[in-house]
């Protein structure tokens, strides 16, 4: 999460027009840690939904998940807001 933090750019288009939501991401982190198969399953607008893929297909690598001592893909869904300030 707070890779996420530090590393989301709220796109100006949409902070000039007051565009906030929640972007859905769903993906899945390979069993050598990786993340593939970035995917929007909720989108807000095409900028947000672009910057919520950007953000996660550049995460560093994962813990792979465990099932029996060995190393599994696992699919996560992750929601990113996107939320203007008052000031």
């Amino acid at each position: 999460l707070e890779y996420l933090r530090t590393n989301i750019k709220y796109p100006q288009d949409c902070r000039e027009i007051h565009i906030q939501g929640r972007v859905l991401v769903t993906f899945i982190v390979e069993n050598d840690g990786s993340i593939t198969n970035a995917n929007v399953v909720r989108g807000v607008d095409p900028s947000l939904d672009a910057e919520a893929l950007r953000v996660i297909l550049g995460m560093p690598y994962w813990k792979p998940g465990k099932q029996h001592g060995s190393a599994v893909r696992v699919q996560f869904t992750v929601p990113i807001t996107f939320r203007l300030s008052e000031d």
